[in-house]
């Protein structure tokens, strides 16, 4: 082997894992709904468990990129330990697919129907697709699909060009003495580990394997044992995933590698004696690349059969491998690792949007409450809570802003811009419940009394934002146009209140009835009262803009169906429901 063929070598690998990266995050970004689906199903059976991760795995190739995933669903709250060992069992069996794929590879026939199977054949056509698709079509979905065929194409063509460029060591005595010396299991569970652990990808080192495979120096013998040694080097990529995650994401990071470790050790054990034993003649002979798949899948399946049942163990293991502390930990809201699935880091992000939501809900009924009945721990708590909705605004916000960096798919991103224009919302509804508060407490510290009067029209107005609260947090939780299109017609009759009880306010001032002190303070109220109801109409807005696939605000939405006979007649309702009398 050549200096020359020695580039080759390197320029096909290098092809080879940047055509199987880019395949796997277009497979993701494609998958991205399916997946969310997947895992809103998922239940504690260790069967569906296993097949939810056979799956995933099987579709974005990378059981690395699958156990990475469910360490940041542990850690995040989504999973808990018990689904996700059930997850990372089935993963080890579905990243077996890319294997055979790539074993299409060593089809060889004079048939024109099987020459067609073979990548060489019809990689050329894939990547003549996949470029018209990815330049052509400006559907994100169509040029994901362009890249998948493009990052397949790349994937087949370094392939090809790795096993040209190796095909001159079958004559060589010391590519040959090297890989009788991986007859030795030992030695070869260590090199398989340890290239796999270098390029983190079990379903890559196998590729490399397999393009080894064709100079016909590979036996089953040396083969096997680094087959063995891959699945514990695919552990690597998801240990480092866990360093800083809390304790059950270190310990579904641990599950991955024990389980690969323990059933790596009996059929290794098993292997070395079967091997003297009974003399198997297959394992002299050459690996083919089918072969290579073969004992690939053949190894996980046998793995996974085994300690399926030790599930268990497995879990009673790493809790006492990552023991529990004294200290609760903080909950991790939300994990830079799910950005490896874009769609699922949307949802844990609409999840926590969701919480934020509620507790500014809840802070502003606390808050109306306080102008009722004022108590210290009724002010503490709107406190506490308008600090959650301040926290959660912060690290939504990063977080959206981060995510939206990458690609994801035109729905995640229309996704990810209403959370991000919902949250401010969210937050300033909370400052109002503050602000609520604080007249209340002004009220109180002063022993200013409100009128008669004004304690009615109070009550008016406070019933009419409490239930435009409730609308537009139940359209948004349920992703409902239907409910969002009642919040309009109602924030215009707030409107109207506002300005009725601000007049009403400036003639009680006029007769002497009202003091000015506690005038301030009301107008306050009406302020505060208001423009908590202009952000629930915000919300809804977005609400219905989402809905009709755009982002436009919903200025031109509002005028629409303010011109709208339904709207009117809602209006109109309201009208007659909050009467001042």
């Amino acid at each position: 082997m050549d200096f020359f063929n020695m580039l080759t070598l390197i320029g096909g690998l290098s092809l080879f894992l940047f055509g199987m990266n880019i395949m796997g995050q277009a497979l993701e970004r494609r998958a991205g709904g399916q997946l969310r689906a997947l895992l809103e199903k998922l239940t504690t059976g260790k069967l569906t468990g296993l097949l939810t991760g056979l799956g995933v795995t099987a579709v974005i190739q990378s059981s690395s990129a699958t156990t990475v995933m469910v360490v940041g669903f542990v850690n995040s709250g989504l999973m808990n330990l018990k689904q996700a060992i059930n997850i990372i069992m089935g993963a080890n069996i579905g990243t077996t697919v890319t294997a055979w794929i790539l074993s299409l590879a060593g089809i060889d026939s004079g048939n024109l129907f099987v020459r067609l199977l073979k990548p060489s054949s019809f990689t050329p056509m894939l990547a003549f697709l996949g470029i018209i698709f990815y330049m052509f079509c400006k559907n994100a979905k169509k040029k994901d699909t362009g890249m998948i065929l493009l990052g397949f194409a790349t994937l087949m063509f370094g392939m090809e060009t790795m096993s040209e460029a190796v095909s001159g060591l079958r004559n060589v005595p010391a590519f040959q003495q090297m890989f009788v010396m991986f007859k030795n299991p030992v030695l070869g569970v260590l090199a398989g580990a340890g290239l796999t652990a270098i390029i983190q990808s079990s379903s890559a080192s196998v590729g490399i394997l397999q393009a080894l495979a064709v100079t016909g120096q590979v036996s089953y013998g040396a083969a096997i044992p680094i087959i063995m040694g891959q699945n514990i080097g695919t552990c690597v990529t998801a240990m480092l995933s866990s360093v800083g995650a809390n304790k059950n994401a270190r310990r579904a990071a641990l599950v991955h590698l024990s389980f690969n470790v323990v059933g790596t050790a009996v059929w290794l054990a098993i292997f070395c004696m079967i091997r003297p034993l009974l003399h198997p003649a297959f394992l002299d002979e050459p690996a083919s690349l089918v072969g290579i798949a073969v004992a690939h899948s053949v190894f996980n399946v046998l793995c996974t059969i085994f300690m399926l049942p030790l599930s268990g163990f497995l879990e009673r293991l790493v809790t006492i491998l990552v023991p529990d502390t004294k200290q609760p930990e903080a909950f991790e809201e939300l994990d830079e690792r799910l950005f490896a699935t874009p769609s699922i880091a949307l949802e844990r992000c609409h999840a926590v949007a969701a919480d934020m939501a509620e507790t500014a809900a809840a802070a502003l009924k606390e808050s109306l409450a306080s102008l009722r009945e004022f108590s210290p721990e009724l002010a503490a708590s709107v406190r506490k809570k308008e600090d959650r909705t301040d926290h959660c605004e912060d690290i939504l916000g990063t977080y959206l802003v981060n995510l939206s960096t990458r690609q994801i798919s035109e729905t995640d991103s229309r996704e990810a811009a209403k959370l991000l224009k919902m949250i401010g919302d969210f937050e300033r509804i909370a400052d109002h419940a503050v602000n609520l508060l604080e007249s209340a407490e002004e009220l109180r510290n002063k022993g200013l009394r409100l009128t008669s009067a004004a304690d009615r029209e109070l009550a008016v107005i406070s019933t009419a934002v409490s239930d435009i609260l409730d609308l537009s947090l139940t359209a948004f939780l349920k992703n409902d146009p239907d409910t969002a299109a009642l919040v309009e017609p109602l924030e215009q009759v707030i409107d109207q209140l506002k300005e009725q009880l601000r007049t009403r306010h400036i003639l009680r001032m006029q007769k002497g009835d009202c003091t000015i002190d506690a005038g301030f303070t009301w107008l306050d109220l009406l302020t505060d009262l208001e423009r908590t109801a202009d952000h629930c109409s915000n919300i809804a807005g977005c609400v219905i803009d989402t809905t009709h696939d755009t982002m436009n605000l919903h200025q031109s939405l509002r005028e629409v169906r303010s011109g709208s006979e339904g709207f009117q007649e809602q209006f109109r309702e309201y009208q007659r429901k909050y009467t001042l009398g």
